[in-house]
């Protein structure tokens, strides 16, 4: 007879816990992503198929498993903890190169770009390269005699959305026409159906880190039967999570949210809390509001170029505007601020054309890194901003810098041992190595990089990190250069937020870079989710280029969800504070291959042609509509143009807008309310719908309610069909919708979308 499930839950596990991907024959995990404190451990149990060993904080895994997914068990106090574990399916793979060569080397989204860590093999028959990677596409080079070229073996290539051109490697995914799917169907007070596509030969069901045996969980040839446990009625907010496999691989994960014990069913139960339900939105301070002009100063230096200057912007100023209603209309329940930190009163870097030294006015130069910067303002001028904020019941993160500190911080002198070096042992500066000294590199030659591979450096900045979240109500932090950041750093900070701050925090990072290395900062003992770039750069090169069909979106965002999930917390954005403006490249006036940079300097960048506002407004429409926390860059919901850095960073404009630009923003606020107020965009499954170069349409579900998002970015009118749909289906921005013998027919406008929803 089955023992009682015991679920008197005792937080071992602080949030859900991500699942581990078991790469080869040995791994090692450390327990410390899971449990901030490890003595509550009695014990771990494996798959008996695996062996296992446990040394301090280091679980170490060998063997195969035998099944597609399982879990390994945390004991405490005679109650299992799951951690869900899948099985790899890697390749192997071969590289190869015949031709005359002294060095042939290769880098690519298969090892970040870093070609120091891919030298080929001289054989017999010429050079080999041998590795093993995850199904799915990677864009990469070869370096022969130190000169990049495409790999002549491979035909297939695909544009960088640069001007250039990369090889392209496919490695087959799982057949999807065999795979699992799940996707919600019925709930009832305590029982939840799935239906499944494709019989599955293994499920697993979790709920808060508990895994429901077959008592709780039925699993049919087309359907899977939960019982919810009761004891979640003591808990406002839980998860379901789901997972089935067979043969051919594992199914798409499947999350449902629970309101004390029951299934979510309506979207004003979502608080601002709910990580998966945020829309943000990034201003840079000095760019957005001047509500004090008594506290501007910009540095009195002729060599700074006015756009490199500080224009007045302040927190007051963005008060101001939550005050007003303006993050409230546009539907914001996010607000992530740009650094607040002292930065330097002097002029620093230099650009050769026009000659210009640049000021702190982004505040990424931290001379302190707890004192708020006067020219930004005041403790109680912050603490106005998060009372206000917060009663409009707006969350309010900030950036907070890490990786290094400007040269005139008092660390530099006081503690030289706690930074990297700036020059290489060969003698060569240590400054922009964004890949082979990715973890020791200084941005610029007076921003020292602190060493956070030391824990006597990790535990002042995780402890300076702390104080902002103590002294404030804050709400989490954008993490600035995460990838330049040791994995230390991260699982400190993460376990101290975990241990002293006892409210929901949100961490979102950026790393540029392959997905591989991205996710391996995102799991339930560090970063909440890091900015999708990947998707966010082929979306840019679909809606902005004619001839780049659809299918490079597909291929990206079927991607990003393989690698984070089906239901991940990644930030999709329209824009970066780095990158040239969207509407920019959508309208033509920024080439994609040229500088952004010097065309900002050089030209007054401004709207070339009005179509560009279109395209903007599909990406918008892509960013709100899929997986991940949408984030809107100011000025992308009016249609701000510019270069990149600093003319992507013009002062925000609220008044004498154009029609264009009025239209944008109604569009865009109407996208962020269907965004927050519908669970099958905030919890929803997904699925492609339609696919082909100029069209493109996917759907999301949750348990009946549906929403048909669809695309068209051809100067040509298209008609998409559907598929079967109800006749009260909704259409909310102006596409013509018409059924016959109940298939929807969907006619979109050259470069236009359409939301549409069943209830």
């Amino acid at each position: 007879m089955d023992k009682p499930i015991k679920f008197n839950d005792q937080n071992l596990i602080i949030g859900n816990a991500s699942p581990i991907t078991l790469q080869g024959s040995r791994n090692e995990i450390n327990l410390e992503d899971y449990v901030v404190d490890l003595s509550k451990i009695d014990s771990v149990s494996a798959p008996k198929e695996l062996n296992k060993t446990v040394d301090k904080n280091l679980l170490t895994i060998e063997g195969e498993l035998a099944t597609k997914i399982s879990c390994i068990k945390l004991w405490h106090q005679g109650q299992p903890y799951a951690i869900p574990v899948r099985k790899a399916n890697k390749k192997n793979v071969k590289l190869t190169f015949s031709g005359t060569a002294k060095d042939v080397r290769t880098k690519g989204e298969f090892n970040a770009w870093n070609a120091q860590s891919s030298t080929f093999t001289k054989t017999d028959s010429g050079f080999v390269y041998n590795m093993s990677l995850t199904p799915g596409n990677y864009q990469y080079l070869f370096i022969i005699d130190g000169k990049e070229v495409r790999d002549p073996n491979n035909k297939d290539s695909v544009d960088n959305g640069m001007g250039g051109w990369n090889s392209i490697l496919r490695i087959p995914r799982a057949d999807p026409e065999k795979l699992p799917v799940i996707t919600t169907k019925n709930f009832e007070l305590k029982t939840i159906q799935l239906s499944l596509k494709n019989p599955a030969n293994e499920v697993m069901v979790f709920w808060k880190n508990f895994l429901l045996d077959h008592r709780s969980v039925k699993l049919s040839e087309k359907q899977i039967d939960i019982t919810i446990p009761t004891e979640a009625n003591q808990n406002e907010r839980g998860f379901i999570r789901v997972w089935a496999a067979n043969d051919e691989g594992i199914s798409n994960d499947v999350l449902i949210p629970l309101q004390q014990g029951s299934v979510l069913s309506d979207a004003k139960q979502i608080t601002r809390h709910d990580k998966e339900a945020q829309v943000l939105y990034f201003m840079m301070i000095d760019r957005f509001n001047n509500a004090k002009k008594e506290n501007d100063a910009p540095i009195n230096d002729k060599n700074i170029h006015p756009k490199a200057n500080y224009y007045g912007g302040d927190i007051a100023g963005v008060t101001q505007k939550i005050k007003d209603g303006y993050f409230t209309a546009l539907g914001i329940n996010t607000l992530w601020l740009s650094p607040i930190t002292l930065n330097p009163k002097g002029a620093f870097g230099k650009y050769p054309d026009p000659k210009t030294t640049f000021s702190g006015y982004h505040g990424y130069w931290p001379v302190s890194l707890q004192t708020i910067d006067p020219r930004f303002g005041t403790q109680a001028d912050f603490q106005e901003l998060l009372s206000e904020a917060h009663n409009k019941n707006i969350n309010v993160i900030l950036d907070y810098v890490a990786h290094h500190v400007h040269q005139e911080h008092p660390l530099v002198k006081l503690k030289p041992e706690w930074f990297t070096p700036l020059y290489l042992p060969d003698g060569t500066l240590n400054t922009e190595r964004w890949d082979d000294q990715r973890l020791t590199t200084w941005f610029d030659t007076f921003m020292p990089t602190l060493d956070l591979r030391k824990p006597e450096v990790v535990n002042p900045m995780t402890d300076t990190a702390l104080y902002w979240l103590k002294k404030y109500e804050l709400d989490g932090f954008r993490h600035d250069a995460s990838k330049h950041i040791d994995l230390l750093f991260w699982r400190t900070l993460s376990k101290k937020i975990k241990s002293q701050v006892n409210r929901p925090i949100y961490q979102i990072g950026e790393t540029y870079g392959s997905r591989e290395l991205v996710s391996s900062y995102v799991n339930t003992g560090m970063l909440d989710g890091q900015f999708d770039f990947n998707v966010y750069d082929d979306a840019v090169n679909t809606f902005a280029r004619n001839e780049v069909p659809f299918q490079r979106l597909v291929a990206s965002v079927t991607e990003s969800m393989s690698w984070f999930g089906d239901h991940h917390l990644m930030g999709n954005i329209t824009g970066n504070q780095d990158r040239a403006r969207f509407i920019s490249y959508a309208d033509g006036s920024v080439r994609f291959d040229e500088d952004a940079k010097r065309a900002g300097w050089k030209r007054k960048i401004e709207i070339k042609d009005t179509i560009g506002y279109n395209k903007l407004q599909s990406l918008i429409a892509l960013m709100m509509t899929i997986p991940g926390v949408p984030v809107i860059y100011y000025g992308d919901e009016i249609g701000d143009p510019g270069g990149n850095d600093p003319d992507n960073r013009r002062m925000m404009r609220f008044e004498n807008l154009g029609q264009h630009e009025l239209a944008t923003k109604k569009i865009a606020a109407e996208l962020v309310a269907l965004r927050r107020n519908s669970l099958p965009l905030i919890y929803g499954d997904f699925k492609w719908v339609k696919i082909d170069n100029n069209t493109l349409a996917y759907q999301r579900s949750y348990f009946g309610k549906v929403v048909v998002v669809a695309f068209n970015k051809s100067a040509e009118t298209q008609q998409l069909e559907l598929g079967k749909m109800p006749s009260f289906a909704k259409a909310h921005f102006g596409g013509k919708l018409e059924f016959e013998n109940s298939v929807a027919k969907l006619t979109l406008k050259p470069y236009s979308f359409e939301v549409i929803e069943i209830n």
